[in-house]
């Protein structure tokens, strides 16, 4: 993707700027431990890219018989750290366990060992990166917009990140999803349609009948995707970033799409659509990308504050 920047919403930080320690229940895990909770992660994982039915309450009573007496917010925690981890290595996540990034080195060293042992997670997950999407004709409205990731204010600054030790292991998941243009595609016409849904709810019918698709209409060179209207008749430039994972998956941006944002701020809207194939979800976040997100200024990717 010619000069994307990849954007993540913040608190992506390999030790947590607070200090606190990765340990629960007062001791740190062992070998063993974090080798069997990672071991069960990746299990659940796998099963996840592959559309496979797994219950995670079975997992955890499973695991649980393995480990030193962690309580079950011990694993959810621990579990969390793992979901970080990946998220530094630009793989997929499982949906429901926020990445959570206070976690220790040997953490990050057993998950590059597992994922480098393990070639059918890497070809569970270029599949689903890959997989093509259509706009799912049911679809609740009401129900479709959610709240934002809470945005930190911190900077990446504030912690070193983390650096995979084994070349390898950094994956390009999330790129590789940024090229699935049927995904893209999918989600902007649900975007469409959600804006129209949005304006006849609030009795505009004629600015409804005026929303335009304008990466299809006029190409994708404006820094945005979907010229729509506040109930006002004010412009709306929405520019759509889709993903089928979780809420807080980074994504890449154009730098025209950033240098918009910036020139455009009072109009400007960025609507991201997340776990679209499970469930569409959409929140929205208006004004510069830069004001809510970190920008990768070597890969260009944005990470969500």
């Amino acid at each position: 993707m010619a000069s994307a920047q990849f954007v993540t919403i913040l608190d992506y930080h390999y030790n947590d700027p607070d200090g606190q320690s990765s340990m629960a229940n007062g001791a740190s895990w062992s070998g063993d431990e974090i080798a069997a909770t990672v071991a069960d992660y990746m299990k659940m994982l796998t099963l996840e890219l592959s559309g496979q039915h797994y219950n995670k309450t079975a997992h955890r009573r499973t695991l649980i018989e393995k480990l030193d007496g962690r309580s079950e917010g011990a694993i959810e925690l621990k579990h969390q750290n793992i979901s970080a981890v990946l998220r530094d290595l630009d793989c997929i996540w499982i949906p429901g366990y926020k990445p959570r990034g206070n976690y220790q080195a040997s953490l990050a060293d057993y998950v590059e060992r597992w994922i480098n042992s393990h070639p059918e997670f890497d070809w569970a997950s270029q599949a689903a990166v890959e997989q093509p999407a259509v706009v799912p004709d049911e679809v609740d409205y009401h129900r479709l917009v959610v709240d934002p990731p809470a945005i930190s204010h911190r900077t990446r600054e504030n912690s070193a990140a983390y650096a995979p030790t084994r070349q390898a292991s950094k994956r390009d998941y999330v790129a590789r999803e940024a090229r699935n243009t049927a995904l893209g595609n999918a989600g902007e016409l649900l975007v469409m349609r959600y804006e129209e849904f949005r304006l006849r709810q609030a009795g505009k019918t004629a600015l409804a009948e005026r929303i335009e698709h304008v990466s299809a209409t006029q190409g994708d060179g404006l820094g945005y995707d979907v010229l729509s209207f506040d109930v006002s008749g004010k412009e709306r430039f929405i520019e759509v970033k889709t993903t089928a994972f979780a809420k807080e998956t980074p994504f890449y941006a154009s730098r025209n799409e950033v240098t918009f944002s910036s020139e455009a701020k009072d109009q400007f809207h960025l609507y991201r659509l997340f776990e679209f194939r499970r469930s569409p979800k959409l929140f929205s976040l208006a004004g510069r990308i830069n004001d809510y997100c970190d920008l990768d200024p070597v890969s260009y990717i944005c990470r969500f504050r």
